[in-house]
């Protein structure tokens, strides 16, 4: 007789409009920047909120950062969560506008959070902040890939900050 499928094909995925660092699941997923060492925007919020630990771990973890559309986890230090997933999207401004480096960061989300036997995730919309990608397609390319890769995930969770970012996302859910 065959055993279960080795990955769940479908999971929840919901929007909440909210604080990304006062979600309870299990790990949070961090818009961060290549160096790895904190900065604004989510980056930062996240930093803060999780206190040292999380900056201590991201220095152990990764002394040469991570490269775009990657991602690594770290502790969660303070936070609700037990894990920060650090993903580095790519910036808009910065002419990285290769959008498999967005899809990307969705995708070794999932296949860290499969590693750590995470369940639960938070998402920001990665890339559409600071880094200047056009929202209506960083939410495409979110959901798009969330819904197309295989993972062990249950519930993805979109964090979206400020109504509009809820209204885009929860428009195309």
């Amino acid at each position: 007789m065959p055993g279960p499928p080795p990955y769940r094909r479908l999971m929840d995925i919901e929007v909440v409009e909210g604080d990304i660092t006062q979600q309870d699941v299990d790990a949070v997923v961090n818009a961060a920047n290549r160096a790895m060492r904190g900065g604004g925007g989510v980056d930062g919020a996240i930093h803060r909120a999780g206190g040292p630990a999380v900056l201590e771990d991201c220095r152990r973890r990764f002394p040469n950062g991570l490269a775009t559309g990657d991602a690594g986890w770290t502790t969660a230090g303070l936070l609700p969560a037990r894990w920060v997933i650090h993903v580095v999207g790519p910036n808009h401004h910065r002419g990285e506008r290769d959008r498999s480096l967005l899809t990307s960061c969705y995708r070794r989300a999932l296949e860290v959070a499969d590693e750590l036997g995470a369940r639960s995730l938070a998402f920001p919309l990665v890339s559409a902040g600071s880094y200047g990608s056009p929202k209506e397609d960083a939410v495409d390319a979110a959901l798009e890939t969330l819904r197309g890769t295989p993972t062990h995930v249950e519930l993805v969770r979109m964090v979206a900050f400020g109504r509009p970012a809820y209204d885009l996302i929860a428009g195309r859910l």
